[in-house]
């Protein structure tokens, strides 16, 4: 007879690891599928100074690789592999790998995290974590009474332009359009800061700096002329992306391609498979926020199967 599994999680974030520490401590015998980028967005940030626990600022991969070695000593087996596919149809679930086997499981925790977009510009990777960030509810403090800027124009953009300036001096909200998508009550608020300065109809088409980030090369598209901007920070908020190719057409997800998730619970539309994290969070994308609601599909799970 085939190994059934008791709870098979995809995706090795936050809340991969946290449900796996949780499942394994219930000794539901978790398997933990790493996929592409084990330990998720933490994995590209370097300070993390919000994780509760930590007195001094801590490193993001540090983080995620002592979540990593926690989940294997309480009993997790990690398959640094990724899925091709899944059928949730059944009772027991299947899960496809890279290397051709097959997974079963009688529960499944999708934590599959989502990817801010970037711009995709040359040296784009070069500057991340090094004066180049997609959250500035994490990286927001380094920039305290510097000049800084945000690439966007819908709500995201705009809330991350005002969270700045409660620790920037300048804030430069540049957009490709002469208009912002965001709510109007978010843009009246931008408005009303004096710190926000708008630089409308522009791109940014170079990154510049040697080690870190230290201005950028707009290009405006009204005037068709180039200029450079000296800054500390650059802050893209252009959306996210969640990772949920691999479960369209079998459980719920929003216009977004967000799962949705019962009130209160990380249970998906199907019986036995749960969701959590950036892959159902597009409010608060925290570390913490995602831990938690590992801990909350572990223990959903527990109850399922018992």
């Amino acid at each position: 007879m085939a190994n059934i599994k008791e709870v098979t999680i995809i995706g090795s974030g936050p809340a991969g690891y946290t449900a796996a520490i949780y499942s394994a401590r219930a000794n539901l015998n978790p398997t933990l599928i790493s996929g592409l980028q084990p330990g998720g967005q933490l994995t590209i940030t370097t300070d993390v100074e919000n994780y509760p626990g930590y007195e001094n600022p801590i490193q993001g991969p540090w983080l995620m690789e002592q979540m990593q070695k926690q989940a294997q000593l309480v009993g997790t087996e990690i398959l640094n592999t990724q899925v091709n596919k899944v059928e949730f149809n059944d009772s027991l679930k299947k899960i496809f790998l890279d290397d051709g086997s097959i997974i079963e499981s009688k529960t499944v925790i999708i934590s599959t995290g989502a990817q801010a977009r970037w711009l995709g510009l040359e040296n784009e990777e070069k500057f991340q974590g090094h004066g180049l960030s997609a959250c500035a509810t994490c990286d927001g403090f380094f920039f305290k009474d510097r000049k800084v800027a945000v690439i966007g124009g819908g709500n995201s953009a705009a809330e991350e332009a005002l969270f700045l300036t409660k620790f920037a001096s300048e804030v430069f909200l540049i957009h490709r359009r002469d208009q912002l998508r965001a709510e109007k009550i978010l843009q009246d608020r931008l408005k009303n800061n004096s710190k926000i300065k708008f630089i409308w109809n522009t791109e940014v088409s170079k990154f510049i700096g040697d080690q870190d980030l230290k201005s950028i090369e707009l290009y405006h598209k009204d005037k068709n002329e180039n200029s450079n901007l000296d800054l500390d920070g650059v802050f893209i908020a252009i959306g996210h992306d969640p990772a949920t190719n691999l479960f369209k057409g079998q459980i719920d997800m929003d216009s977004e391609g967000y799962i949705i998730t019962k009130p209160d619970s990380t249970e998906t539309s199907l019986k036995g498979v749960y969701a959590a994290g950036d892959v159902k969070d597009k409010i608060y994308r925290q570390a913490i926020t995602a831990a938690g609601m590992g801990c909350m599909a572990a223990l959903e799970a527990e109850k399922f199967l018992s």
